[in-house]
């Protein structure tokens, strides 16, 4: 009868230990995919501040270029 004891409370401990393991894999695999997405998103982020840097230098280059031919057309058309 003791062993029968014995043997259950093993049992018992042991599924209570598998169910626990099972719980923190599922929990590292949740943060692990959390981290990734935070990466992801960062990534993005950053690449579209970039992206924005660079529409605004291009604008500003395109507006200046323009503005000087307009101004040298105009001068030579009146003289």
């Amino acid at each position: 009868m003791r062993m029968r004891q014995t043997f259950d409370q093993f049992e018992l401990a042991f599924e209570q230990e598998a169910a626990l393991e099972r719980r923190r894999r599922t929990q590292l695999r949740q943060r692990a995919a959390n981290r990734s997405r935070a990466r992801r998103l960062q990534r993005i982020e950053q690449h579209g501040t970039v992206a924005f840097g660079v529409l605004v230098v291009a604008l500003t280059v395109t507006v200046l270029t323009v503005t000087v031919v307009m101004f040298e057309t105009l001068a030579w058309l009146m003289s």
